[in-house]
């Protein structure tokens, strides 16, 4: 069940312009992740018991049962009387500007609250309170200039792509020791807006900070590797540090040491930067079987570089190693460089234009 819910997850992981999603494809999510669970909420599946006419149905929206849907309204803020049984709130594509204290008071089952493509700058330190069954918060595309206070507990996904944060304190995600996906792309976070230790604390699968400015040393650090070490702390974690905006170049070495404390890494994305050389260490990285170093300046690979040296050092074989768009001349790197590549369509090499 983990490994489904992960995939469903992470369909939406690689955030793009902004595309209405439809909630009611949570709503199965939903309905397994309770069929495989110890809750039992002793819900009314009375599916009569909403309609758009109903007097518990906010204006302008549109009841179904355990959902109500107001995107596309022009609302300016969270609508009132939402059914005290609301599993998904859709308030997609508004005008909402803030978030307030009581907006969602006494909704205590909801499940997925879908708040994309806003104008919101202000969510009050209380907003979610006492909403413990609160899995999906999706608040990409708004005006938030850091992450919220007092987040649910048992969030397994919070998005908050293209919003205004450049900072991320040390405590911002203390507690959610559930989180799975963290999608925190196209924020203007550099070097300095991200506190050490931000990221403890929690088995996160997935994280995403692509299209951020984060470059190779952060200021007021003496080296790369204490900042990656933190922001790499947990095992499982997918971290995506490629930039394509304005075509600026960012990261442009790794140090030695930099993966040290992610021993269970499975999939690295390093993509579309300036590295010069394969980083260091990935040879002793035994469940990483997916890189991706395409699009960097790799002008030559170490036949030592991905698999380890000795046969008795156990490492799963690699499943895919991008290297294309690398002036790497690729006659030249040795057959043995990819011995722990499983499949002849498992490298990718070439198509480089200076």
């Amino acid at each position: 069940m983990r490994v489904f819910l992960l995939l469903c997850l992470l369909v939406l992981g690689n955030a793009k312009p902004y595309q209405p999603i439809d909630v009611m494809d949570f709503l199965k999510d939903y309905d397994i992740m309770m069929a495989d669970s110890d809750e039992n909420d002793d819900e009314d599946n009375n599916e009569d018991k909403y309609n758009d006419e109903h007097e518990s149905c906010p204006a302008g929206c549109h009841c179904s049962p355990r959902v109500v849907q107001c995107s596309d309204q022009g609302q300016i803020s969270v609508p009132e009387k939402i059914p005290e049984d609301t599993v998904l709130i859709d308030l997609q594509n508004n005008d909402i500007t803030e978030i307030k204290e009581d907006d969602f008071k006494g909704l205590h089952k909801l499940y997925g609250l879908f708040l994309i493509n806003n104008k919101i700058s202000k969510i009050h330190p209380k907003a979610f309170r006492n909403m413990d069954h609160l899995r999906l918060l999706y608040l990409s595309y708004n005006l938030l200039t850091e992450i919220p206070a007092n987040l649910p507990p048992n969030v397994i996904e919070l998005r908050f792509h293209e919003n205004k944060i450049n900072r991320i304190k040390k405590d911002a995600f203390k507690g959610l020791n559930k989180l799975h996906v963290l999608e925190l792309g196209a924020n203007p976070l550099d070097n300095n807006g991200i506190e050490l230790g931000a990221f403890d604390g929690f088995s996160t699968l997935y994280v995403g900070i692509a299209e951020a400015k984060l470059t190779a040393v952060p200021k007021g650090r003496t080296s790369l590797s204490s900042y990656q070490a933190d922001l790499f702390k947990k095992r499982n974690v997918f971290f995506f540090f490629h930039s394509l905006t304005y075509g600026l170049s960012t990261i442009k070495f790794v140090e030695n040491g930099s993966f040290v404390s992610t021993s269970n890494l499975r999939e690295l994305h390093l993509d579309n930067n300036r590295l010069k050389k394969v980083p260091p260490g990935l040879s002793s990285l035994r469940y990483l079987q997916v890189i991706f170093l395409h699009g960097n300046k790799i002008s030559s690979v170490g036949v030592n570089d991905f698999c380890p040296m000795g046969s008795s050092v156990k490492k799963n074989p690699y499943t895919g190693i991008s290297l294309f768009a690398n002036p790497v001349k690729y006659w030249e790197v040795q057959p043995a460089t990819f011995r722990c590549v499983t499949g002849r369509r498992g490298v990718q090499l070439g198509n480089f234009r200076k």
